[in-house]
């Protein structure tokens, strides 16, 4: 069964960091493109960042960009999003994605596995 497990979420003052995990467990990831998205109340689910499989490419919402930085571990069949400098409407559930295929996109619609997300809350 494949799976992906968000960890990491929390409550963080505005200004805060914080770093989530998504791990993968029933099939490798190495060859799979990733991504991170997030749904607020009453919103939409959208795009925040993707990486390739190589990891040598990467993409960002320009809402995040400088501030969030996507990276991960092949071996470890883990993807990662650091996030700094946060902002209390970015509060929402985010939620880790991959892709069979090798390179990212930013359309919900690329990808095939979700995990169940996790909660950031940031406080104002």
């Amino acid at each position: 069964q494949v799976q992906l497990v968000e960890s990491g979420g929390g409550l963080v003052q505005a200004g805060g960091s914080l770093r989530l995990s998504c791990a993968g467990s029933g099939r490798t990831f190495s060859n799979c493109a990733m991504a991170w998205f997030r749904q607020a109340p009453g919103k939409e689910r959208e795009f925040v960042a993707a990486i390739d499989w190589s990891a040598g490419n990467t993409r960002y919402a320009d809402s995040v960009k400088g501030r969030f930085t996507i990276s991960r571990d092949n071996a470890e069949n883990t993807v990662y999003l650091q996030m700094n400098s946060l902002k209390p409407e970015e509060t929402a559930v985010y939620y880790c994605a991959a892709t069979v295929w090798i390179n990212s996109t930013p359309r919900i619609s690329g990808y095939d596995y979700w995990g169940q997300g996790t909660q950031v809350t940031v406080s104002s």
